[in-house]
């Protein structure tokens, strides 16, 4: 296992199908195990609702729309989150602003990094 953490239970939302595999693929090179892919709002977030999982990589940006919801009931069972965007830090509300956010296109070391950041080890 790499980057220091145990296996996790990973929840990927994001809306572009490439990007989803290529998220699920450095997961798992990581060690983790992708339990689901939510590609609509509503979609991931009943995921963040119902799934048993350790951590969730959430594209700010779903189809147009902002994925806070999907935050909010992650937020709501203290599951951790770490956002990934196009935009940056700067994009994101100031009540999400103390989580992990990847710019993207992002290196499997930098997902490493902020997944340490989001459980908190």
């Amino acid at each position: 296992m790499t980057g220091g953490t145990r296996r996790l239970r990973v929840l990927v939302v994001e809306d572009e199908s490439l990007v989803a595999m290529l998220v699920e693929d450095l997961l798992t090179d990581l060690g983790h195990e992708v339990v689901a892919i939510g590609a609509r709002l509503e979609e991931a977030t009943q995921l963040a609702r119902e799934l048993v999982i350790d951590l969730a990589v959430v594209d700010l940006n779903l189809n147009g729309e902002h994925s806070y919801p999907v935050a909010e009931a992650l937020a709501a069972r203290n599951i951790p989150i770490v956002f990934a965007t196009g935009y940056g830090g700067a994009g994101l509300k100031e009540e999400w602003r103390h989580a992990p956010v990847l710019q993207k296109p992002f290196q499997p070391h930098e997902l490493a990094a902020a997944i340490v950041l989001a459980i908190g080890r």
